[in-house]
């Protein structure tokens, strides 16, 4: 069995195991685990692998604080700390101790900010905003979705386009002279 359909397999039986989640749906949340992984293991670049890992911290961040809510827990301090907590896990992708490290803070860079932490901010932000503009849709539309999985089409599809930016400018930008960092 390949890495990335083990990763995939652990996170549907994360799905099975933990239920439903209304904040971020865990079919998109392991899509997004699944474009992360895949992404990883093609050797893209890290702007890109970071716009996937900022998406997936965002919906397991968002699904923990669904289940926390479900559970009937109201301080406001553990749910802050629920995010801190996913956030401080993804910037250990910098401490890892490896020969090798995967990811080194500042060795790759554009506009000045380091790749993997602009696309980890990004992805987070577009992951938000999509998550958003998908509630106002629904509850423009009587609290349901225009159609069949509109809750994981639209933050994949986000994560995607902006995948698809960040992928053109680190192409064609060099390309025609102008320096990234």
């Amino acid at each position: 069995m390949t890495k990335l359909t083990k990763s995939i397999l652990l996170a549907g039986i994360g799905v099975l195991v933990l239920g439903d989640a209304m904040a971020v749906c865990p079919v998109c949340t392991v899509a997004v685990g699944a474009g992360l992984e895949g992404a990883r293991l093609l050797g893209v670049e890290d702007v890109i692998t970071g716009i996937w890992a900022g998406g997936l911290t965002l919906s397991i961040a968002a699904w923990t604080a669904n289940y926390m809510r479900k559970r009937g827990i109201k301080n406001i301090w553990l749910y802050i700390l629920n995010f801190v907590v996913y956030y401080l896990l993804l910037a250990g992708v910098y401490f890892v101790p490896t020969d090798n490290p995967v990811v080194k803070f500042n060795d790759n860079c554009i506009w000045g900010i380091d790749q993997f932490l602009l696309g980890a901010v990004l992805g987070t932000l577009v992951f938000w905003l999509i998550q958003k503009w998908y509630q106002r849709i629904k509850a423009n539309n009587g609290g349901h979705a225009l159609f069949p999985f509109q809750k994981v089409v639209m933050p994949f599809g986000g994560l995607l386009i902006m995948t698809l930016v960040f992928w053109a400018i680190i192409r064609w930008l060099p390309a025609i002279g102008i320096v990234l960092c």
